[in-house]
């Protein structure tokens, strides 16, 4: 997407082999595009246990100007991206600035299921420990910082090892003294087709993640499930199945209108159904969070210590 950038831009196309098909794609788009400052670096070297950072880490010493953008392969960003995300530098105090990001194409259920979880819930509660605490986290869909800053912090390499880059990225920036803030453009996130058994993995992968790095909010965070009580209160006591299906249906009502406002597409509401279901899943990822450190990431089993570290399951 040709950006409203008035400012030289670099961009960097990193790659862990030579023989992935991608590399044809961008190959193709180069020849199409010669008057872009682009380039494709194989980044064949692995660098601690973290594949992405790995990668960044090799693209690093190309990097010629000042800001920094990392953006996962699977997002999208609008025309206007760069143009709203730059001039928040100009504030000296910010150190990091996130985007928000949604689920674009959920093509099976269990995507939809996934979607509630993004598109409804998640960048919500971030807002909601926003408004209570300062933001020590990045979200890794689009993270953008200054060159200085990240020279300050260790670098990439600083976070080789880590599951969650993004989250110990934003709080070493912190620890700096700098303020982590958000941007108000929200990307689009493009993923292929997801079966349960994918979304499920990448559920438990997120919940294990989030416990590990902030483990007391993690453990308080069911009281925020607002399925889950008003169908314990209906089983405890019967007559309370009418107030109970209330709540169950202000809860499918704020998730719908929370999604919608995100995506700008009301198509969801036809999955109103999912919403009570998205939570008893929800709150069984949960507990399961709590029993076992090992993720599956990338194809590969790992295991999160305690300190958030990654090493590789035997």
């Amino acid at each position: 997407m040709v950006q409203q950038c008035g400012g030289p831009v670099q961009i960097l196309f990193g790659v862990a082999s030579p023989d992935d098909p991608v590399c044809a794609v961008v190959s193709e788009l180069l020849a199409e595009q010669p008057q872009c400052k682009a380039e494709l670096i194989i980044c064949d070297q692995t660098i601690g246990a973290n594949g992405k950072v790995s990668t960044l880490t090799q693209l690093e010493p190309a990097i010629e100007h000042e800001i920094v953008i990392v953006s996962d392969a699977d997002v999208f960003v609008p025309p206007e991206f760069l143009a709203n995300v730059i001039p928040m530098f100009e504030d000296a105090t910010i150190g990091l600035v996130n985007c928000f990001y949604r689920v674009a194409n959920p093509d099976t259920l269990a995507m939809r299921w996934e979607a509630i979880a993004v598109n409804a819930d998640f960048w919500s509660q971030v807002l909601q420990s926003r408004s209570i605490q300062k933001v020590e986290f990045a979200l890794g869909a689009v993270m953008a910082l200054p060159k200085t800053q990240l020279q300050k912090i260790g670098g990439f390499n600083a976070l080789a090892d880590y599951l969650a880059d993004d989250y110990e990225l934003g709080r070493r920036v912190a620890k700096s003294g700098k303020r982590v803030d958000f941007s108000t453009i929200v990307v689009d996130c493009y993923e292929a087709r997801q079966s349960w058994g994918k979304v499920w993995a990448h559920q438990l992968r997120w919940g294990r993640t989030i416990r590990i790095c902030q483990p007391l909010p993690y453990f308080m965070s069911i009281l925020n499930n607002a399925t889950l009580w008003p169908v314990i209160w209906a089983a405890v006591d019967p007559d309370s199945i009418i107030c109970a299906a209330c709540l169950v249906g202000f809860r499918i009502i704020t998730a719908l209108h929370l999604q919608t406002r995100l995506t700008q597409n009301p198509r969801s509401i036809g999955y109103f159904w999912l919403v009570p279901i998205s939570d008893m899943l929800g709150f069984a990822i949960w507990a399961l969070s709590f029993f076992g450190n090992t993720v599956m990431w990338r194809g590969e089993r790992l295991r999160v210590q305690s300190d958030g570290k990654l090493t590789r399951s035997v």
